[in-house]
């Protein structure tokens, strides 16, 4: 094995990894010493020679992802170290409830930094597994994380498919051709989730296939719409659609921009018995909200990431703003909003204040009768708050 590469940090620029935070950015980087290339073994060490922790060098603006802190044990990043890592994955999963549940048979397997395993996303449909790497250094271990999870579910796995192509630079992939299918092949995926079943596109659906992270909060959602007229916009497959109709609503409408997506929504509600009581609409969601004469009693905004950067954080602030009000303005005396945002860069005071802001021009008395996040599969690493991207709010509109 090769000597790794050391890395050595600028003074004062080690707080963050001394506080366990699984990332060194490039600028905080004082000098490198041995050979630097994507995926090598890299330790950090501070200012001072003093060593910090190690993990995997790439070159790009999060230089290198860290996978241990431990200094007296060296980490080799081999077979065993991803299968140690996945199996803790797999028994926190196994604690709250979700594998061999009959009820529920998807759930996230790793979330990157939650999991100690930055940079990478592994999902489980119902023994269908699908990774995306995050990171152009991690994919050279995708062969070993993909012997880890057949050693995990044995018998019961059904497929992995690499999904990375999605998340990795085109420029990457100009030197490799992307395998996709690393065991089994592309069959029919058909999920459980609170007793009801999805179809799932994980070849060309957006992320992994399915929003998994709002599994609690499709379930929340059911207990307020019993023969409620409930509107579900950014609908995607139709996850708080088909929720909303199992639990006895009167009516849904859904709307996405997406002819896919609403193909695989009407499916979804059409096998779940719903397809008398819903109705779904193919177009811009904010077009949908302005031109519409008709009041909802339940109504859920679930957009896409607004923000991805900081730079960009002031006019998604804004867009929120705007959908909240426009959703607010049409919602019925007494409804009930359900809105989230998932961009990672917008925390839950800035949310909540810029849904305080939207309230306020509508002259309405609004209440928060809950706070949203994501479910313990998606878990949060203390250290890296930045994880904590989910965050959603109930509210009562008088």
């Amino acid at each position: 094995m090769s000597e790794p590469l050391k890395i050595i940090l600028r003074s004062g620029k080690d707080d963050a990894v001394r506080r366990y935070h699984p990332w060194v950015f490039s600028g905080a980087i004082k000098k490198m010493e041995g050979a630097a290339w994507d995926g090598c073994h890299a330790e950090v060490y501070s200012n001072k020679d003093e060593y910090l922790g190690c993990g995997i060098y790439q070159d790009a603006a999060i230089a290198v992802r860290i996978l241990a802190f431990t200094p007296d044990r060296p980490e080799v990043f081999g077979p065993d170290f991803w299968q140690e890592r996945l199996t803790r994955a797999y028994l926190l999963r196994q604690q709250a409830g979700l594998t061999d549940n009959p009820v529920t048979n998807v759930y996230r397997l790793v979330h990157g930094e939650g999991d100690h395993l930055p940079g990478i996303i592994i999902d489980h449909y119902a023994g269908h597994v699908v990774i995306q790497i995050h990171a152009t250094g991690l994919y050279r271990f995708i062969d070993d994380i993909a012997e880890a999870v057949k050693l995990l579910y044995g018998n019961n796995l059904v497929s992995i498919y690499d999904k990375s192509r999605e998340t990795l630079p085109a420029t990457f992939w100009q030197e490799r051709e992307p395998r996709e299918y690393l065991f089994g092949e592309n069959s029919r995926v058909e999920v459980i989730e609170n007793g009801l079943s999805y179809l799932v596109d994980v070849e060309k659906g957006q992320k992994t296939g399915f929003f998994i992270d709002q599994r609690d909060n499709r379930k929340l959602l059911a207990q307020y719409s019993h023969k409620k007229k409930v509107l579900n916009t950014f609908a995607y497959t139709g996850g708080f659609s088909v929720s909303a109709l199992a639990a006895g609503a009167s009516e849904v409408h859904s709307i996405d921009s997406s002819a896919r997506a609403m193909d695989l929504c009407n499916a979804n509600v059409e096998q779940n018995g719903g397809a008398a009581r819903h109705k779904s609409f193919t177009e811009d969601v904010m077009e949908f909200l302005k031109r519409t004469d008709q009041t909802y009693e339940v109504i859920v905004l679930d957009p896409p990431a607004y923000a991805k950067h900081q730079h960009v954080k002031h006019k998604a602030v804004q867009g929120y703003k705007r959908l909240n009000l426009t959703a607010m303005n049409i919602i019925a005396p007494g409804g009930i909003l359900f809105t989230f945002s998932c961009s990672q860069v917008v925390d839950m005071r800035l949310f909540h204040s810029t849904i305080l802001s939207a309230a306020i021009l509508t002259g309405r008395r609004v209440r928060v009768l809950h706070q949203m996040t994501q479910p313990a599969d998606h878990p949060m690493n203390i250290f890296h708050p930045e994880g904590q991207y989910l965050k959603g709010l109930v509210l009562a509109i008088d």
